[in-house]
């Protein structure tokens, strides 16, 4: 079954290097990994690590000084800015930790506003963008503009505008940086879920171990280089069954043991009496 899942994402001894004055910083140094379609990977580390440089090549937001990266069999270090452009409209959404929504425009025209690039029907995205809205529990807010909401409500509006269009990848940059504890688990619940009914693939930034914990793979970044690959939940397998799963089977099989042994007693106890 692995050997069919597409590697989604390849990247091939990425160097990035900046030049600041006569300084030669390099913040990314031969990096080498791939993505599964359909997994969800977190780069892990503390500020400064590269992570979020990373991404950002990954993206194609940033240009790689070195290397390659590899995304649906396409190298886009060799893309052409139209071309990139074209490329992250087809197959690749965003949802960054400051929100980035448009402060003028309401929920709705925030999260239709990718498929106007895409020439999607007015009419159409109108509804796609509420669907999505209410997909992500905010079909009160559509009217709302981002002032009017809760930072848990706005990054809803940027989840919903990142997922909007179907992408087959989803980078997300920090996305609960500014969230409290309980709506940071709230969205990392919706962020996760939308992407497994989907079979989307997500790339998330964190410095917390703990939202690292929702990822089936963790890439742990320092000082621009991997110190490990971590699988916590290989999708190249099926899924097997919990101990607790187990358990409960064991509990139903004993139940149904009891239920037929008594049955078969109380089937003994009417044939003796009727003997009698």
């Amino acid at each position: 079954m692995g050997e069919n899942i597409e590697k989604i994402i390849e990247v091939k001894n990425v160097k990035k290097i900046y030049h600041m004055g006569h300084e030669r910083i390099c913040a990314l140094n031969d990096v080498s990994f791939h993505i599964l379609k359909g997994e969800f990977c977190c780069l892990l580390g503390t500020s400064g690590s590269g992570k979020s440089t990373l991404l950002n090549l990954m993206a194609g937001i940033e240009k790689a000084s070195g290397g390659q990266i590899i995304i649906k069999g396409k190298n886009i270090s060799k893309m052409s800015e139209n071309n990139l452009a074209k490329f992250r409209q087809r197959y690749l959404g965003f949802v960054f930790q400051s929100y980035n929504l448009m402060n003028s425009m309401t929920a709705i025209e925030n999260v239709e506003f990718p498929l106007v690039f895409k020439k999607v029907p007015r009419k159409i995205r109108r509804k796609m963008a509420r669907d999505m809205l209410i997909k992500v529990g905010l079909g009160s807010r559509l009217r709302h503009k981002p002032k009017e909401m809760s930072g848990g409500q706005q990054q809803r509006v940027g989840i919903a505008r990142a997922f909007v269009a179907n992408p087959q990848i989803v980078f997300a940059d920090e996305p609960t940086g500014n969230l409290d504890t309980k709506t940071t688990m709230e969205v990392m619940d919706l962020i996760k879920g939308m992407a497994k009914a989907n079979h989307q693939t997500i790339v998330m930034v964190t410095h917390d171990p703990r939202l690292a914990s929702y990822a089936d793979k963790i890439i742990h970044i320092l000082d621009g280089n991997i110190q490990s690959v971590e699988i916590l939940r290989d999708i190249t397998k099926p899924e097997e069954q919990t101990a607790a799963s187990l358990e409960d089977t064991e509990e139903e099989n004993k139940k149904e043991e009891k239920e037929i042994v008594s049955v078969q007693a109380t089937e003994n106890d009417k044939e003796m009496e009727e003997r009698i």
